[in-house]
């Protein structure tokens, strides 16, 4: 990777570190706007896997309740122990595939499925496997993937325009502005712009948003073989493929690199706990963790890992208020939504672009997996982002000279 002052070392300068001193607006807002972009785009997979497996609206808001404060107590205390930012997410691909697999499975052995699987995480964190893998993965290629990923969210924010031009228009404005007079606060000048013009238009209705807390259901686990070869198995493989690998290459690419079998651990491990009311999938986040590793969210890269506090501390009220927040969210105009995610990324994506083609002897490699990654495509169940990484490797291995022999 293209080494910059700004790039963080491996392990932060030895020094005293005080959360309330290394927190500011800019990682607050971060944090804020990383659990909105994880809330919004997804929310709506939550309801459809829950509802495929029979769950009451009771069950429905206990499994927001566990997500919320799985991925809340994961972001909050994994980015406190390593002081960097360490956001978690639920598993959106493997929500979508039990939207379509878990119709006819009892809600008992869905459950049995989610605890087999994040014993399958937890496995693979506590024996190094994952990390060993991780080795093999270079900085422009996990980079190139890191800006796949980021695309859709910079294209989504002139796309919009074409059917609501005045909310995103005028955010990209106040972003520019911003950047040019206050860069610590460009994101949550954004972030008002787009509150402001959206209240002013009548766009925002809070009117029918639910103001009751959720209460956890338990629900005993079944097993059965089917289901856990059929649901278990899959839904493990898909969380790693697309969510933990991708997840922990944005760090990296972000010049963040922290032995990522502790992570993984963890997320299995607060899986297994909260399976049984509903946490299907925890895992290291990878689009929303890129809007807290950039510059915007704190110009000190060692002070960044406050974006990460902030978004546990947001996902906890989250799964309290799991139902409240959901309708606030989807009383927000899309375009505003779609907007703040595509700006609030812009400078992880340049960062990301900038070092996946630094090196002219891996851009081959990276030109592929950056297109493959961000053209969205699935291939057996299994999104762009793993089929990029495992195109760029081969790319790069064939065209790699090998030294030759003295």
């Amino acid at each position: 990777m293209q080494e910059t002052s700004d790039e963080p070392s491996s392990q932060p300068p030895a020094r005293r570190y005080s959360l309330w001193h290394d927190m500011s607006v800019s990682s607050v807002t971060a944090g804020f706007v990383a659990v909105t972009i994880g809330y919004t785009s997804s929310a709506a997979i939550i309801f459809q896997a829950a509802a495929a497996a029979g769950a009451s609206p009771a069950q429905i808001s206990s499994w927001l309740w566990a997500l919320g404060l799985g991925m809340g107590a994961t972001s909050l205390g994994l980015s406190l122990r390593y002081r960097m930012p360490l956001l978690t997410a639920w598993s959106t691909p493997g929500a979508a595939f039990l939207a379509t697999s878990l119709p006819g499975i009892p809600m008992q052995e869905a459950i049995g499925a989610f605890l087999f699987s994040a014993l399958l995480i937890t496995v693979c964190g506590v024996t190094g496997m994952f990390e060993r893998l991780m080795r093999y993965i270079p900085s422009a290629i996990a980079s190139a993937m890191l800006a796949g990923i980021l695309l859709r969210f910079g294209l989504d924010l002139f796309v919009v325009m074409e059917r609501e031009w005045l909310i995103p228009l005028l955010m990209l404005a106040a972003w520019v502005a911003g950047r040019r007079l206050w860069p610590s606060l460009a994101v949550p000048g954004v972030l008002i712009t787009g509150l402001a013009i959206a209240a002013l238009q009548g766009q925002i209705n809070l009117h029918d948003v639910p103001l009751s807390p959720s209460i956890p259901v338990f629900t005993a686990p079944a097993f059965t073989l089917s289901t856990l070869i059929g649901i278990g198995i899959p839904l493990f493989v898909i969380t790693m493929a697309t969510q933990n690998l991708p997840g922990v290459a944005v760090l990296r690419a972000a010049g963040y690199h922290p032995n990522s079998s502790p992570l993984i651990s963890w997320t299995g491990a607060t899986t297994l706990l909260l399976a049984p009311f509903g946490a299907f999938a925890l895992n290291m986040a990878a689009i929303s963790a890129a809007v807290c590793l950039g510059p915007d969210a704190h110009e000190n890269p060692h002070r960044r890992y406050t974006a990460g506090v902030a978004a546990g501390v947001f996902y906890i009220i989250l799964g309290i208020f799991g139902a409240t927040v959901t309708g606030v969210f989807n009383a927000m105009p899309s375009a505003l939504v779609m907007a703040l995610a595509g700006i609030a990324l812009l400078g992880t994506l340049g960062g990301g672009l900038a070092n996946a083609f630094y090196d002219a002897k891996q851009r081959d490699a990276a030109i592929v997996t950056f297109l493959l990654t961000g053209s969205g495509i699935t291939l057996l169940g299994i999104g762009g982002a793993f089929w990029g990484l495992v195109a760029g490797l081969m790319v790069l291995t064939i065209t790699t000279k090998k030294p030759s022999a003295a």
